[in-house]
């Protein structure tokens, strides 16, 4: 099977560091690939590369067995690509529906988007209504605007960095439910965290950064919450 997103000795430096130093890995259909490591390790570098915001100095990416370099966002997302920050980039004074169209490239006319938004909540277990005011919502309401804002583009690849963060443990179950919807479906998931029990519980493969590099890759069964840490 082909990967869906294949990185090759993806170098990006910054003056006085190096953010990735020659890291690979790949990532294959229809899987929850964590992105494990301290803060400084060079996570959040990457995914901005896979995600257009940052270009790398070296390697190679591919995705579908093509070569993939997207030169900004709006290319990645033409791509299948998406992405949920850790911090989201929403106006509270605006509606859901506001927000999720501020978002798209070519939004729909607003009864027809907000009847998108109620199939696509229904659809992956993420209930929100798409006249509410941003400014009301909890931070798990919020993110999942972020999120529906993300599927209504119909991503092959969801990018999420650091997506527990601001949850409560309820919302993160219920996020967890999401993810595990949206891999049934055949999309694929980067997850990334610094919380080795959400990785554990959730992820099919594991690549640990360290530094810049990749120290390592594993999966939950052949891996301990020890064994991580020791990685990291």
């Amino acid at each position: 099977m082909t990967p869906l997103l294949k990185i090759d000795r993806v170098t990006k430096a910054y003056p006085g560091v190096v953010a990735n130093d020659d890291v690979s890995f790949q990532i294959m259909p229809g899987e929850v690939h964590a992105l494990l490591g301290e803060n400084g390790a060079g996570k959040s570098t990457m995914v901005k590369m896979i995600y257009g915001l940052v270009r790398p100095d070296s390697g190679e990416m591919r995705l579908n067995g093509a070569p993939y370099a997207p030169p900004e966002p709006r290319a990645a997302r033409a791509a299948g690509v998406a992405m949920v920050f850790q911090h989201f980039s929403l106006f509270e004074a605006l509606s859901v529906a506001e927000n999720i169209a501020l978002g798209m490239e070519d939004p729909p006319k607003p009864r027809d988007l907000a009847q998108r938004i109620v199939d696509v909540s229904r659809a992956y277990g993420l209930p929100l209504d798409p006249g509410r005011m941003v400014g009301d919502l909890s931070a798990g309401e919020r993110q999942r605007v972020e999120i529906i804002r993300c599927l209504l583009q119909e991503p092959k690849l969801l990018i999420m960095d650091e997506p527990t963060s601001v949850l409560t443990p309820q919302e993160v179950q219920g996020l967890f439910e999401v993810i595990e919807s949206l891999v049934a479906q055949g999309k694929s998931v980067i997850f990334i965290s610094h919380k080795l029990k959400e990785v554990l519980a959730l992820a099919d493969r594991v690549v640990v950064l360290r530094g810049g590099k990749r120290v390592g890759e594993t999966t939950p069964e052949e891996s301990s919450e020890k064994d991580l840490a020791a990685m990291m």
